[in-house]
C-alpha cells in the first residue's frame, strides 16, 4: 500500500513538472513569437519613413531644379509678354512680377513631377541597394576591403592632379570630376589584383626599418671607433659582446665548463632565474637518475661562479605569462639581444625562428672531430655487432661509431680497420670501415 502510494506521488510530481515544462516551452514560443512580430513591424515602420525621406528629397531635389531652370528661362519668357505691369520690378524681391511668377511655376512644376515620379526612384534605388549588397556578398571581405583602399588611394591622387587641371580654361571644372572616375576605379581594380604583393611589401617593412636602424647605428659606432684610443676602444669592443644565456641541459651536460675553460667562450654568462629554478626541482626529484643529474648541474654552476666571477650572473627576472622554460629562454633571448647555449635540438629550432641566435654544444663537438679519410688506418675494440648481418661496432673516443664490414667475428678483439666512408648525420659524425687482414 506505501509503495503504491509513492508511485502515486512520483507521478503527481512527474505530470507537474511536465505541465510546468510545457508553460515554460509556451511562454518561450509566444516570447519570440511577439519579439519577432515587434521587428518585423519596427523594420517595415523604417521602411515607410526611409521611402518618406526619398520621397521628400526627390521632390525638393526636382521644385529646386524646375525653380533653377524657369530663373534662367525667365527673362527670354519675359519678352514675350506685352503686358506692362507684368514686367514690371517689385521692389521686395528685386524681380519684376512675370520673374516671379516664372519661378513659382517652375518651383511648383517640379514639386509635382518630383511627387509622381518618387515612388518611381524609390522602387529603383531599393533595387540597386539590393543589387549591390548582393555584389558585396559574393566578394570575399578581404578583397572588399582591398577595393575600400584602392579608392582611396585613388581619390586622393585624383584630388592632388585635378587641382593643378583645374585652372584650365573652359574644362578645368570637369577635370577633377573625370579624373576621380578614372583613378578610383584604377585604384580598386589595381589594389584587389595585387593585394598578395602589397601584403608581403608592407610585411617586409618592419624589417626594412629594423635593418636600416641598425646600419646607422653600426656608422655611428664605426665613427665612435675611429675617434677613440686604445682604452675606449676595448671598452668599446667588450660591451658589443653579446652576452651567453645558458639552458638547462648544457649546464646538466657539463661541456660547458670545460669550453669556457679554454677561452672560446667570451661575454658575459647568465644563468636565468626560471633555468637555476628547474635545476633544483630536478634535483628534489624522487627518480635516483634525474636527482643526481639535477645534483649535477648545481656543481658546474658552482664550478662556474668560482672560477669566472662576474662573467657568471644570475638573471633574476622572470616571465609570469609564460609557463614553459624554453620559451622563458627564447623570449629573454629576444630581450637582452644575447646567444642561448644549448643542446636541446627543438629549443635550437625554435630560437632560430625567432630570430634569436644559438650555440649548440653538439654542433661544436661534431665540428671538432677528426675527420676521417676513405684509405685511413686506425685500430679499435668491436664492442657489439651491428643491425645488419656480418656487421661489428665499435667507437673512437670521441663517441665516434665506426660500422665495421664483416666485424662480427671480432668481438671483444681489437683489429685495425681500414676507412672506406663516413657519414655526417644530425646526431653526429659515423664511420664505415673493413677490417685489414
Amino acid at each position: 500500500m506505501a509503495s503504491e502510494d509513492v508511485r502515486a506521488r512520483k507521478l503527481i510530481l512527474w505530470l507537474q513538472w511536465k505541465d510546468l515544462g510545457c508553460t515554460a516551452i509556451a511562454l518561450g514560443n509566444g516570447i519570440a513569437a511577439t519579439f519577432h512580430f515587434i521587428l518585423n513591424y519596427v523594420v517595415k515602420e523604417v521602411r515607410k519613413m526611409l521611402e518618406k525621406v526619398l520621397r521628400v528629397f526627390v521632390v525638393a531635389l526636382l521644385a529646386i531644379i524646375g525653380g533653377i531652370a524657369m530663373h534662367i528661362a525667365s527673362p527670354f519668357l519675359t519678352e514675350l509678354i506685352s503686358t506692362e505691369v507684368l514686367k514690371s520690378e517689385l521692389g521686395l524681391f528685386k524681380m519684376t512680377a512675370a520673374h516671379l511668377i516664372f519661378l513659382l511655376l517652375g518651383i511648383a512644376a517640379g514639386a509635382a513631377i518630383g511627387y509622381t515620379t518618387s515612388p518611381y526612384f524609390a522602387s529603383k534605388l531599393q533595387r540597386f541597394s539590393v543589387w549591390v549588397e548582393g555584389q558585396l556578398n559574393k566578394m570575399p571581405l578581404h578583397d572588399v576591403i582591398a577595393g575600400l583602399i584602392g579608392l582611396a588611394i585613388g581619390l586622393i591622387i585624383a584630388n592632388l592632379l585635378g587641382i593643378a587641371f583645374s585652372k584650365i580654361p573652359v574644362v578645368g571644372d570637369y577635370i577633377p570630376g573625370i579624373f576621380s572616375i578614372i583613378f578610383g576605379y584604377l585604384g580598386i581594380h589595381i589594389v584587389i589584383r595585387k593585394q598578395k604583393e602589397l601584403g608581403d611589401l608592407i610585411g617586409k617593412l618592419p624589417r626594412f626599418f629594423k635593418e636600416t636602424s641598425q646600419h646607422v647605428e653600426q656608422s655611428r659606432n664605426n665613427k665612435k671607433i675611429k675617434g677613440a684610443g686604445l682604452d675606449a676602444i676595448k671598452e668599446f669592443a667588450s660591451s658589443q659582446i653579446p652576452c651567453k644565456l645558458l639552458d638547462t641541459s648544457v649546464i646538466i651536460d657539463g661541456r660547458i665548463a670545460d669550453i669556457c675553460r679554454t677561452g672560446f667562450i667570451d661575454g658575459k654568462l647568465l644563468i636565468p632565474v626560471f633555468v637555476l629554478e628547474e635545476l633544483q626541482h630536478i634535483a628534489d626529484m624522487s627518480d635516483s637518475l634525474k636527482r643526481v643529474r639535477g645534483r649535477r648541474g648545481l656543481d658546474i654552476l658552482q664550478q662556474l661562479q668560482n672560477e669566472f666571477g662576474s662573467q657568471v650572473e644570475i638573471v633574476n627576472h622572470d616571465f609570469d605569462d609564460i609557463t614553459e622554460v624554453d620559451s622563458k629562454l627564447v623570449e629573454l633571448g629576444q630581450l637582452t639581444g644575447g646567444k642561448i647555449i644549448t643542446n636541446d635540438y627543438n629549443l635550437n629550432k625554435v630560437a632560430e625562428l625567432r630570430g634569436v641566435s644559438v650555440l649548440n654544444i653538439n654542433e661544436l663537438s661534431n665540428a671538432i672531430k677528426p675527420v676521417a679519410i676513405p684509405g685511413e688506418s686506425m685500430k679499435v675494440q668491436i664492442v657489439r655487432e651491428g643491425k645488419e648481418q656480418g656487421q661489428g661496432v665499435a667507437y673512437l673516443e670521441d663517441g665516434t661509431m665506426i660500422v665495421v664490414e664483416n666485424g662480427r667475428r671480432y668481438i671483444n678483439e681489437n683489429i685495425t680497420v681500414e676507412v672506406t666512408s663516413a657519414l655526417q648525420t644530425a646526431a653526429g659524425r659515423m664511420i664505415f670501415a673493413k677490417p685489414v687482414v
